[in-house]
């Protein structure tokens, strides 16, 4: 949590700027609109059709200032293009993050039609819509699993921009898509064991009245972060409660509450917008809210009864985050605890990549495809078996600067080779599987 919303912060400075087509293909600038009449494979492909292609966090925006992926949208239709001439891929998976709910200042207008905002997005990004299709004509089934950017997006928005699509969804907000001559590998966005990306029904439920306040906490942190770099970073005195009293680790409930405290106390330090503290800039008519809040308002502080806890908004998440996991199909629960250090290291989605699929006796999944944390990894357990993340395509990935376009691709049969790629500025590609090579406990 604390990296990717750095990465919001510093990759917000190039929205301003225009872009055009990398025209790769005859390394020259051209309009989007003007595609090449065809593009070379991307590897020489093989006679069968046997290579699942996973892309994750393309990041698109509403409007051309508030996108992470401005530079690069150019540089991704060439990569669908190239992609139409391997004819050895099955099928290109989206792992979410497709479209981009989060990535926007306070002061964007507030809306009730999410809908709507969907649709607009898609218009925005016409050109990438069109290429997809195109994708799906030539012979490649497409399929897209849902990210926490675009949790809300609703199936039948996205089916009429691109009606040949398959969607993978097994909770709302989430999905996992298992694909593979053997059904041997499965394919998720990753926000699922993420406290502050996970779908929430449940904390909110009580001040709203409903359970449709599915929006976590990172999406309030994710826009007052959009909020500060559009600002051109300003240095504000910001005077935050500040927790004193240090619960003994024995307390489960409240050492959980401090930890989220001292995460989000590091993440304030560090992003001081003009707005003031107590201004109610969330103005929220989606999601199941329907009002305005401050950033005081979920902020933790220590509460007259002594507990650590928002005042208002996320009141006691820690208690809640069992029963998100039991309604999210999360396979192996895990502690409040574990999922909030673990949002300060990648190497826990490899960890939990391990423990709901590759080392549970429930399942028969030889590779685990995550996208979410924006660092492309190659993780080899042993046996056949495999995790990987496909990285980001955002302009700049702050998280792991030296590669964005990164995407994954699995050769399926009766042995399972893997690979991590990075599309590069002249349309080839660069296996990365050696600089990003994990290991997990």
């Amino acid at each position: 949590m604390k990296t990717r919303i750095l990465s919001l912060l510093l990759a917000a400075g190039m929205v301003l700027s225009l872009a055009l087509t990398a025209g790769c293909s005859s390394n020259t600038a051209v309009p989007e609109a003007d595609a090449p009449e065809s593009a070379e494979a991307l590897w020489n492909a093989g006679d069968a059709r046997d290579k699942i292609v996973v892309i994750s966090d393309i990041h698109l925006g509403i409007d051309d200032n508030y996108t992470e992926t401005l530079q690069n949208r150019p540089l991704l239709i060439e990569f669908l293009r190239h992609l139409q001439s391997t004819t050895d891929v099955r099928e290109l998976v989206i792992a979410g993050d497709f479209l981009d709910e989060w990535f926007l200042p306070v002061y964007y207008p507030s809306y009730t039609d999410q809908n709507q905002f969907y649709k607009d997005v898609i218009t925005t990004n016409q050109v990438v819509i069109d290429e997809l299709n195109n994708v799906i004509d030539s012979g490649i089934k497409v399929v897209y699993v849902p990210g926490n950017h675009d949790m809300t997006l609703e199936a039948s928005v996205l089916q009429e921009a691109i009606p040949n699509l398959v969607q993978a969804r097994d909770a709302e907000g989430l999905g996992a898509y298992y694909t593979g001559d053997r059904n041997e590998i499965v394919i998720e966005h990753g926000h699922r064991y993420d406290v502050f990306s996970a779908p929430d029904t449940v904390t909110n439920a009580e001040l709203c009245g409903n359970e449709d306040t599915i929006l976590p906490a990172g999406y309030f942190y994710a826009r007052y972060a959009a909020t500060w770099v559009l600002e051109g970073r300003p240095k504000v005195e910001k005077e935050l409660p500040v927790v004193t009293n240090v619960p003994d680790k024995t307390d489960a409930d409240q050492y959980g509450a401090y930890i989220y405290y001292a995460l989000l106390k590091d993440i304030s330090a560090r992003m001081t917008p003009n707005e003031g503290l107590d201004e109610k800039i969330f103005d929220m008519h989606i999601s199941g809210f329907d009002d305005a809040y401050t950033y005081l308002d979920f902020y933790p502080a220590q509460q007259e009864d002594g507990t650590i806890s928002a005042p208002v908004l996320f009141k006691n998440i820690q208690r809640t985050w069992a029963e998100r996991q039991t309604i999210n199909n999360v396979k192996v629960p895990n502690s409040f605890i574990e999922a909030v250090s673990g949002t300060v290291d990648w190497e826990y989605y490899f960890r939990q990549a391990r423990a709901q699929y590759l080392d549970n006796p429930n399942e028969s999944v030889d590779v685990v495809v995550f996208g979410h944390t924006h660092v492309p990894a190659y993780g080899d357990i042993g046996n056949g078996k495999y995790y990987l993340n496909s990285g980001t395509w955002i302009d700049h990935n702050t998280d792991y600067p030296d590669a964005t376009r990164t995407f994954a691709v699995i050769t399926t049969g009766n042995s399972n080779t893997v690979a991590v790629y990075r599309f590069m500025e002249d349309c080839s590609i660069l296996d990365i599987g050696a600089s990003v090579s994990k290991t997990a406990d």
